[in-house]
């Protein structure tokens, strides 16, 4: 890296990185949790669990929206030598730094499948929900601004997440810059006419 700058991960990109593991973990215990009766019995573990999903996904979505909007309005622009990181690279490192929790999380919502079936994995799918819908939120955002908004990767080591105790601000570029689309989606390849 050049001296004086600093690397850069996409903030949409590192709230999105959770997305997919606990959606993905959340069906699978939860499809675990239905084959087992339960102290509560199927039909209650399913009513449960729905109602957990819903709660949890529109929790996970709301929570911290005021504090990316401060940190969104505290922006510097990305200097010439800071180095913006790759989507996969990010969401690799988060995936690689959150590893244990994700398995933790896991097996707590397949544990808790002996009380009530299906509930806890309905409610971990429903926090990768949340974290889908909050990294589009920030997409809108962005893309009403015309802003990309981007992180340093030494805060997010220190923090661990993208807003933060760590984190003093955002860097912003246009909406150009890396290989992600606005809410931190892969960017489309447009053909070019011959």
């Amino acid at each position: 890296m050049a001296r004086g700058g600093h690397g850069l991960a996409r903030v949409a990109v590192v709230v999105r990185a959770g997305a997919a593991p606990l959606w993905w973990l959340g069906l699978l215990a939860a499809g675990v949790g239905a084959a087992l009766p339960g102290l509560t019995g199927r039909r209650i573990g399913l009513y449960a669990g729905a109602a957990l999903f819903l709660v949890t996904a529109a929790a996970v979505a709301l929570t911290g929206r005021k504090r990316y909007t401060t940190l969104a309005k505290a922006t510097s622009k990305a200097g010439r030598n800071d180095l913006l990181q790759d989507r996969a690279v990010s969401a690799r490192q988060w995936r690689r730094g959150h590893r244990w929790w994700l398995l933790l999380a896991f097996l707590a919502a397949v544990g808790s499948s002996w009380a009530m079936p299906a509930a806890g994995g309905m409610a971990l799918a429903g926090a990768g929900v949340g974290l889908w819908l909050k990294a589009a939120w920030l997409g809108r955002r962005e893309q009403a601004d015309q802003l990309l908004l981007w992180v340093r990767v030494d805060w997010l080591r220190r923090g661990g997440a993208p807003a933060g105790k760590a984190v003093r601000g955002y860097r912003v570029t246009g909406v150009a810059a890396g290989d992600a689309s606005p809410g931190g989606a892969r960017r489309r390849r447009t053909a070019v006419p011959a």
